[in-house]
């Protein structure tokens, strides 16, 4: 096994440094907190219409006479324009849209028509669709882009392995936030540490790589401490996603370097059974509901300048199945929540349910496209420059007319 590779599977469930890079000048003026970014991947294609549901629709409702969603004086939808209503699963998520802090996207997704969760995903993550050639994630480059001094703790994720969203040249933090993971592990014994690091003084850039990595899981750990011990006095053990969504959010207002994070939830492939109002999607719904409450809470005043991207690497079938589920689609809904976001609105270009406008004759159309609106979260939110965004997403030429997404600081 080469050593690169085996500093990454030795290491990887601590930590995972990338090869660095050159040092850039701060653009965080001392005093002023920096601009967060959040991306929530929802894997397994969740059902974009049964979350923001366009209840006017009679084509909604005759495609779906078993899981429909009824309208919101027949207690069904919570209505949230007048066109389309939220499930009410997520009634913990109204406060944030009628403080104008929650945003959707509806139609939106990516152009490519594959309909394999393993194709969509990667392509969601790697940020160039049809091309499977790309071997970095957008996550990634956008490290790289911003304007920051290089800190192997910039992006954090949550979970076990590094995701592909966030594979690439630039170092990335990998942290487990359940109390399994948050206990010291084989990696911060001493002897360990010492081993490893004799293992590579010979070679510069591996050397640097690694010191890169024991100094990201340091400092991570470190925070995590501290908000451990907080939350044996104010706050319930971390479970799920909530626990996990509560934890990266103290994590995020603990340390002013981090500036982008990203976490998955699975699960959305409901192909039987699905429910409405109630069901299998609902309870689903509610506890993602209650980790985003749960996330927004850790945040504390860092809410105020973060974006929280939630989106799934596809949609489901307009038209419910023979089992109660819908099949794997196409258009989706996108998700942006946080204080900087220029919210209560359902955004984009409905393409309509009729037979005609379906896309294949069986899916929502995708009518925005999902690198879209990251370019304008990055732009307006992290102040990206548009040069910045072809390296982000390479070959996209935006062509979305999309209003403003985020609120002049």
């Amino acid at each position: 096994m080469k050593r690169r590779r085996f500093i990454q599977s030795a290491l990887g469930a601590s930590f995972l440094a990338g090869l660095p890079v050159t040092l850039v000048r701060s653009a965080v003026t001392q005093g002023h907190p920096p601009s967060r970014l959040i991306v929530l991947l929802l894997r397994g294609g969740i059902d974009g219409l049964n979350v923001v549901v366009p209840y006017q629709e009679s084509d909604y409702h005759a495609g779906r006479p078993t899981i429909g969603l009824a309208p919101p004086e027949e207690e069904g939808v919570l209505d949230l324009d007048g066109r389309f209503g939220l499930h009410p699963a997520l009634d913990m998520l109204m406060p944030f849209w009628q403080q104008k802090k929650l945003a959707f996207v509806h139609a939106c997704g990516s152009p490519d028509p594959t309909r394999s969760h393993f194709d969509a995903q990667d392509y969601i993550e790697s940020g160039v669709p049809g091309d499977k050639t790309i071997t970095d994630g957008w996550m990634n480059r956008l490290v790289g882009q911003l304007p920051e001094p290089e800190s192997p703790i910039k992006a954090v994720n949550v979970g076990v392995t590094l995701p592909r969203i966030l594979q690439g040249a630039k170092s990335v933090a990998t942290v487990g936030l359940t109390p399994a993971n948050i206990k010291p592990t084989n990696i911060d014994l001493p002897g360990v540490l010492e081993f490893f690091a004799g293992l590579y003084d010979e070679d510069a850039a591996l050397k640097k790589a690694y010191d890169e990595g024991v100094s990201s899981h340091r400092r991570v750990r470190a925070d995590l401490d501290k908000e451990m011990q907080a939350a044996d006095k104010d706050a319930v053990a971390p479970a799920g996603f909530a626990g996990q969504a509560h934890e990266l959010g103290r994590l995020i207002d603990t340390d002013s370097q981090i500036r982008l994070a990203f976490l998955s939830v699975g699960g959305w492939d409901t192909h039987v059974n699905q429910g409405a109002e109630t069901g299998q999607l609902a309870n689903k719904l509610e506890a993602l509901g209650k980790g985003l409450v749960q996330l927004t809470e850790g945040l504390r005043e860092s809410f105020s300048h973060t974006v929280i991207i939630m989106l799934s690497e596809f949609g489901r079938t307009a038209r419910e199945n023979g089992n109660g589920g819908t099949d794997h689609g196409h258009g989706n809904v996108v998700w942006l929540l946080g204080g900087a976001v220029n919210g209560g609105r359902v955004l984009g270009q409905w393409p309509g349910l009729a037979p005609g406008q379906l896309y294949e004759g069986r899916d929502l159309a995708v009518t925005t496209d999902f690198r879209g609106v990251a370019s304008a979260v990055l732009q307006q939110h992290l102040k990206l420059a548009p040069e910045a965004l072809k390296t982000i997403f390479p070959g996209f030429e935006n062509s979305d007319s999309l209003p403003r997404l985020i609120r002049p600081a």
